[in-house]
């Protein structure tokens, strides 16, 4: 906690600010330093996504073993979970907006009603989506364009990951409880266990080693599930023992009506807003496999690296929210307005370094995926095209999570319905088929729309409105 010298003028060093961050930090981030802010929730929310984005690349790490067809299996049931990851960003995001604006309001007891409307609410979607999921799943394959090999490959790997999406949900939304409270560190323990059930048994289920069973691909999903069920029960466990800034109590484990019909309002349009972007990668996964296995393996590789490096970009994001949500709660717009530009510019910095490695040195980090001489070429090319347009990403996933921070979840979903769905889509089948640049033009179609939408964003973020949001 700040002691009289340091909120006299006196800030603690850097390194004691990241072991601050590390270990959770009980600032107010409605006042003081507003580096500080940032730093404090940025780390862990940063380390977070990394732990979250290891999911994918230990998987696809382990499945390029096992050949083309193995990784088009993950590549197709990644962009059919990009429908649960929306469901379960949408939720997680007004989650997060409203515990963070009771926070800022100094009102733990209705933030903690807020988060347990929040895990009922996550619970009906989760069955609602995983029972059908499990019993089409080779169906839902086939929809996407899989081969006779793939779905005899892939059906077990897609049953596991589409019906046990509900922890995929869970997992989200309890995270986003702690992080709308700033317990931002708590968020990211929590991905530690996870991530390292999954790291010991993504070997030993897809290879067989010692007394587990080789289970090929679909012990990579199974693995996954185990580590990221396994969270989510430590998540309840942390919630109902409580912490500093909020503790779910018996009394908060009861329906309230108001308050889920106001989040049910919120993130229906957050939902809608993370379901468009989502579905226009299923799009264009669709136009992809067009091109063949190769292709398909390809675009798979580059893109698990590439959410490798933008995930942690998205702990910046969601740092952002939680300043937006927390200051706008305290009666501190100015301050949430100018959390979001410096956070902005970090991210800057941040996703461009990183796309100007990638750029050069492309292909060396393909090759710690996959061998295949057909798809190397591919990935390592998808890679550098869609490292050209970090910058984009970076101010557009800030500004739209500030919207939504601020529970402005209207003008997101509808920058993303131009940007996706009226220019990335058509772009992308013009080039790829009109101009013959086949897989390439996804590629070059997805930048190029990541960038439209970041200037579109920052102009609406400038005109202000957000600031007049209630919730």
């Amino acid at each position: 906690m700040n002691t009289p010298s340091q909120s006299a003028g006196t800030q603690p060093s850097l390194w004691a600010s990241i072991r601050e961050a590390l270990r959770g930090s009980h600032q107010d981030y409605t006042t003081g330093s507003l580096n500080r802010a940032i730093l404090l929730l940025a780390i862990p929310m940063v380390l977070e996504m990394v732990l979250e984005s290891l999911f994918a690349v230990v998987d696809v790490f382990w499945v390029g073993r096992l050949g083309a067809n193995a990784v088009a299996t993950v590549g197709l049931t990644e962009s059919l979970l990009s429908l649960v990851f929306a469901v379960g960003i949408g939720l997680a995001m007004s989650t997060t907006a409203m515990v963070a604006r009771r926070i800022g309001e100094k009102d733990p007891e209705d933030a903690a009603i807020a988060g347990v409307q929040a895990i009922f609410l996550g619970l009906l979607v989760s069955l609602s989506i995983g029972i059908p999921c499990f019993i089409f799943a080779p169906d839902l394959l086939r929809l996407m364009g899989a081969t006779p090999d793939i779905i005899a490959t892939g059906s077990g790997y897609a049953r596991i990951a589409l019906g046990g999406c509900g922890a995929i949900v869970m997992l989200f939304l309890n995270n986003a409880i702690f992080r709308g409270a700033g317990d931002a560190a708590i968020a990211m323990r929590l991905l530690w266990v996870s991530n390292i059930i999954n790291l010991i048994l993504d070997p030993c289920l897809i290879f067989g080693l010692g007394p587990f069973p080789k289970l090929g691909v679909t012990g990579a999903a199974l693995a996954t599930m185990t580590g990221r069920s396994i969270g989510v029960l430590y998540q309840f466990y942390r919630l109902l023992k409580g912490t500093e800034r909020i503790h779910v109590l018996a009394r908060h484990i009861r329906l309230n009506v108001a308050v889920l019909w106001r989040l049910v309002r919120v993130s229906a349009t957050g939902i809608l807003q993370f379901a468009i972007a989502h579905t226009s990668w299923i799009g264009l996964v669709r136009i992809i496999s067009y091109f063949g296995a190769s292709a398909l393996a390809g675009y798979t590789v580059a893109i698990r690296i590439l959410i490798f490096i933008i995930l942690p970009s998205w702990g910046l994001s969601n740092a952002a929210a939680t300043l937006v949500g927390q200051n706008l709660g305290a009666k501190h717009p100015d301050r949430a307005e100018k959390s979001v530009w410096r956070t902005g510019l970090y991210n800057v910095i941040f996703l461009g370094s990183i796309g100007v490695f990638f750029i050069f040195f492309a292909t060396p980090a393909v090759r710690l995926f996959i061998q295949d001489p057909a798809v190397v070429p591919i990935a390592a090319t998808a890679l550098r095209i869609l490292s050209c347009g970090n910058i984009g990403y970076a101010y557009a996933m800030v500004m739209l999570q500030s919207f939504n921070g601020a529970g402005d979840t209207i003008t997101p979903t509808i920058v993303n319905f131009f940007g996706f769905w009226v220019f990335q889509i058509p772009l992308a089948l013009w080039l790829s088929f009109h101009m013959q640049m086949h897989e390439h033009g996804v590629f070059l179609a997805i930048v190029l729309s990541e960038c439209a939408i970041a200037g579109a964003s920052v102009i609406l973020f400038r005109r202000g409105r957000w600031k007049q949001q209630k919730i």
